[in-house]
């Protein structure tokens, strides 16, 4: 039951628009096609994408007030987890907003991964296709040298530089240790560390491992995310922080001046 919702909501309306939107290139190799199909869906998306990115940045804003409902409903959680989601709905932020993101990414890529690696490409599977759609000749290749079949390490690369710049741009600096730091920000710092360097060649790693079709998706997708990020922090702070990684105190003085 869950497959067959799965082929019929997420699978075979992806498969029917790469297909598509390769019939309407003939010029194209399947590569440049999934980066071109990639960047359109990440557009279609994008308002989503939008608004959980400004969520992120009004949560950290946020970070010092949300301190002090800790201290103030301190030994009783209960009574601190319905101060915070009242002071959400105050702030007119909804928490969630992000993790909805992310779980609508997670079946495209499945779905992406089950194309170009249990089979719809090179040979199209017709019987999925809808009536206007119509079978192309597949090129299997991006540029016309890189098999998308199969995993390629010059792509690998490329993912973990796309998505260490993409955490780059997405998260906080990383802090110097302090003497007499508690363990808290310690851990931060440490899941920072972590987030910004070995995330990115752990990703590599599973990339070079996986169809280059899924890569290019990867890479097309880090991408877009550090455009948005910028466009979204320009909006958000101004021009004059769109080069930077997030700060906590810009973010709060932000914060303070939209409260005034």
């Amino acid at each position: 039951m869950l497959s067959h919702f799965f082929n019929l909501v997420v699978y075979q309306p992806l498969y029917n628009g790469l297909i598509f939107l390769m019939s309407i290139m003939p010029w194209a190799d399947a590569g440049i096609s999934v980066v071109v199909f990639t960047f359109l869906v990440k557009l279609i998306l994008f308002p989503l994408s939008q608004k959980a990115t400004r969520t992120q940045l009004k949560m950290k804003a946020l970070e010092s007030d949300l301190a002090l409902l800790k201290e103030k409903h301190k030994g009783d959680r209960e009574a601190h987890a319905k101060a915070t989601m009242a002071f959400y709905k105050e702030k007119k932020v909804n928490p969630f907003s992000t993790f909805f993101l992310v779980l609508i990414q997670i079946p495209i890529i499945f779905a992406l991964y089950y194309i170009f690696y249990s089979g719809g490409l090179p040979e199209i599977k017709t019987d999925l296709l809808y009536p206007l759609v119509s079978a192309p000749k597949v090129t299997m290749y991006f540029l016309g040298f890189v098999d998308i079949t199969k995993g390629s390490l010059l792509l690998a690369i490329l993912v973990s530089v796309s998505q260490y710049f993409q955490v780059r741009f997405s998260m906080p600096a990383i802090k110097p240790k302090a003497p007499g730091v508690s363990m808290k920000d310690d851990f931060a710092r440490n899941l920072n560390f972590q987030m910004r360097y070995f995330l990115p060649a752990l990703v590599g790693v599973f990339a070079f491992n996986l169809p280059g079709a899924v890569s290019l998706y990867w890479i097309t997708s880090n991408l877009f995310a550090i455009g948005q990020e910028l466009y979204v922090r320009r909006s958000f702070f101004g021009s004059r922080h769109t080069n930077i990684p997030m700060d906590t105190n810009m973010l709060i003085a932000t914060n303070k001046k939209e409260q005034n």
